[in-house]
């Protein structure tokens, strides 16, 4: 009975260590995959944005919609920012009292 419990002990690591080498190859190649994903979602946002200033130069010409699209840009990294913050200090709300108020 021993040596069976020995050998199914042995038959688990094993499968474990099968099932942790198998996760971490993939891991790699699925981070590698978000990064080139990461990399076109940029390309692609540039483009736009380089689209969108195009198009209103046609509008509003050229030095007006540059700043238009930079000031709408800003504003938006703005409000990202002043939401970060409040989450932030949330966090902090809850963490300092123990999540006890938070809830």
């Amino acid at each position: 009975m021993a040596e069976e419990a020995s050998a199914l002990a042995k038959a688990e690591l094993a499968f474990q260590k099968s099932r942790a080498a198998y996760a971490g190859s993939q891991a790699k190649k699925i981070l590698a995959l978000c990064v080139v994903a990461a990399v076109f979602a940029f390309f692609a946002v540039t483009a736009f944005i380089v689209g969108l200033v195009i198009s209103l130069a046609g509008l509003i010409g050229p030095w007006a919609s540059m700043a238009v699209v930079t000031v709408g840009l800003l504003l938006l990294a703005f409000v990202c920012l002043l939401n970060a913050k409040s989450r932030l200090n949330a966090t902090k709300a809850v963490v300092s009292d123990g999540g006890e108020n938070g809830r």
